[in-house]
């Protein structure tokens, strides 16, 4: 199954990104992770059909409001994805 794990740069912890992405993910059918790293980026691992992926990748790009994400940069997948998706501390 394709796999994605992405870290979100910009203004997206203290505002609810990582509830967002939960949603967004259960809604999709995606299993996953996400969680707040100490550099203040949001890192995303995710497994799911390539087109829900997509439309999941497209959402985590505009963020919930009051999010402003500034950049996503794509790292290596990872094997450890939670279903239902859940959010990591």
């Amino acid at each position: 199954m394709p796999a994605m794990r992405v870290r979100i740069r910009g203004r997206v912890q203290g505002v609810g990104f990582r509830w967002y992405a939960r949603v967004q993910a259960r809604r999709l059918g995606v299993a996953g992770w996400v969680a707040n790293c100490p550099d203040g980026t949001v890192e995303v691992a995710a497994s799911a059909e390539q087109s829900r992926l997509d439309q999941f990748r497209r959402a985590l790009q505009r963020g919930p409001d009051g999010a402003v994400v500034e950049g996503i940069d794509d790292l290596t997948p990872v094997d450890d994805h939670d279903f239902p998706f859940a959010v990591r501390r």
